[in-house]
Formats: structure tokens, C-alpha cells, sequence
């Protein structure tokens, strides 16, 4: 029986490659209206993408610009080599919170939630401070192994306070070739 969700402009052979791939990857990277591709953990339920975010411990959504309505790009990649396998158009569901759907697509989340701090209450505190989205094939693949990629999918890294590009120490290479010296003479 074919998923109602899915419009009937996804090829089944499409949405076996999506479900598929989205099922033995650990991560997938979706790309909002705004924003970089984000990479982000999810459970494939009930023929989507199903992530939870933007609460205290969980991963960010925000600045990807997904909403209710709205559409994504998302990107899978193999699970064996790593490269980019599949990419395709979604549509974003939000179901509201407490909601059959939303208590449907949490029960799955929460058990692949790895390393939770409230593993009992999760749903709870999701209910409270996140927010549950499903990601909806919303049509045929964008990239995939009968549609490769036209050019590079490289990207420039995004601007972080985070740097250790700074020069190095003067006295750092005389100390270096000091310790290198001690260690090959005494064995």
C-alpha cells in the first residue's frame, strides 16, 4: 500500500533508494531556505525523515529555516564508501506536540536517542523545549546513482571562534627537534 504522504510524483524506485538509504545512515545533511546543509542524527518512521532539535541538549535547528509548510533539501550518503548517494526534495511537517503523529514519530526518536540525560521523561521535556519535524519526500531525486552531481560539493568551512590557526611559538621547532633527539638516543 503506497504511503498517503508521499505525493505521487516521487518514482517508486526513488523512494526505495530515499527510505533505504535514510534507514542504514546514522546522519543525513539537510539543507533550509537559509542557512548551510546541516548534518543531523534522525529515524526514518512512516515513510519520512523524523528529527527532533532546538531544545537543551538536542541538535540545532534553528537558522535552517524549517517550518511547518515549508521545504528542504536533504542529502544521504553511503553507508559502505561515505560519498553522496542520494539527495531529494522534502517537505516539512511539523506535528503538533502531543499529537497522535508527534507521539508516533517521538517513541521512535527516543529509542535511538543515544545518550540522553533523561531517558525516562524524554518525551516530556521534547513536548516542553524541542521541536519534532518530518521531512517528506516531495518529489524525485534531485542527485543520485542515474543523476550524479554536476561539480564539486565543496563547501568553505563556516566562521567559528574556535581557531588554532595562529603562528607558531619561535622556540616551538628548536624544542620539537630537542625532544626528537632524547628519545632516538635512549632507545
Amino acid at each position: 500500500m503506497a504511503n498517503p504522504s508521499v505525493p505521487a510524483s516521487v518514482p517508486a524506485l526513488d523512494l526505495a533508494l530515499i527510505e533505504e538509504s535514510a534507514k542504514k545512515s546514522a546522519l543525513v545533511w539537510v539543507r533550509g531556505p537559509r542557512g548551510p546543509e546541516r548534518p543531523l542524527w534522525h529515524v526514518w518512521h512512516e515513510g519520512a525523515v523524523c528529527l527532533v532539535g532546538d531544545g537543551p541538549a538536542e541538535q540545532p535547528l534553528a537558522g535552517l529555516g524549517l517550518v511547518g509548510g515549508g521545504t528542504a533539501t536533504v542529502t544521504a550518503r553511503s553507508k559502505d564508501k561515505g560519498g553522496r548517494l542520494v539527495v531529494w526534495p522534502a517537505r516539512v511537517v511539523e506535528p503538533a506536540p502531543g499529537g497522535e503523529e508527534w507521539r508516533a514519530a517521538v517513541a521512535e526518536l527516543a529509542g535511538k536517542r543515544l545518550n540522553a540525560p533523561d531517558a525516562g521523561v524524554i518525551a516530556d521535556r521534547w513536548e516542553r523545549e524541542c521541536r519534532v519535524l518530518r521531512l517528506e519526500p516531495a518529489g524525485p531525486l534531485l542527485e543520485g546513482p542515474e543523476a550524479p552531481p554536476d561539480g564539486p560539493h565543496t563547501a568553505v568551512p563556516l566562521p567559528t571562534p574556535a581557531t588554532t590557526r595562529r603562528p607558531a611559538p619561535a622556540g616551538l621547532p628548536k624544542l620539537l627537534l630537542r625532544r626528537g633527539r632524547r628519545r632516538g638516543a635512549g632507545g
